[in-house]
């Protein structure tokens, strides 16, 4: 089913649009919370909290990325659900290492995870994001934002680690130029 025949079944208040959500988006959004929380049982609930998030924002919402709007869902819900797990002290810190990893480029007087919420940073990483090759975009996306491990991408991506980790290394100091030519740094 096509993401505009379920949205209608969003905006019909049909049951099935859920279970339409889960055959085609389930592993999708579940690879998002399991590589943030990695946890599978949190990453599921997370995930089923994502189609009751999607359930109650469609209508009034009209997503043009239905794609998009549900992985952005699924990560901010998993991002709330790591944050109290770490205020618990319960979890452990692969993903607190991930963001370790952007600390220098993003500007900071916070925790990286609340400097990100700021919408004037997060307009200029946009325009540095497309600024940039299409590859290193992918790379850097699929390490920062859908939170792969550097063997992930590799492996997606067909290219050896070092390649993925250079790669990164690179844009973090290029990210890092653009923000200090706007003045963010």
């Amino acid at each position: 089913m096509d993401d505009t025949m379920i949205i209608e079944l969003y905006q019909n208040r049909s049951e099935s649009a859920i279970a339409e959500t889960a055959s085609k988006y389930g592993s999708y959004c579940l690879a998002i919370a399991t590589n943030i929380l990695k946890n599978r049982e949190d990453a599921e609930e997370c995930v089923n909290d994502t189609y009751y998030k999607v359930w109650e924002a469609i209508p009034p919402e009209q997503p043009a990325s239905f794609s998009s709007f549900i992985g952005r869902i699924t990560r901010n819900t998993s991002l709330n659900k790591y944050k109290s797990r770490k205020r618990n002290k319960r979890f452990g810190n692969e993903f607190s290492l991930l963001l370790s990893e952007l600390e220098d480029c993003i500007p900071s007087s916070k925790k990286v995870e609340e400097e990100a919420e700021n919408l004037f940073t997060s307009e200029s990483i946009s325009r540095f994001l497309y600024s940039i090759d299409k590859e290193s975009r992918v790379i850097f996306m699929r390490r920062y934002y859908y939170a792969d491990s550097v063997k992930q991408v590799a492996e997606r991506l067909v290219m050896s680690e070092s390649k993925v980790k250079s790669n990164l290394f690179r844009t973090r100091n290029k990210l890092k130029a653009h923000l200090e030519s706007e003045g963010l740094l």
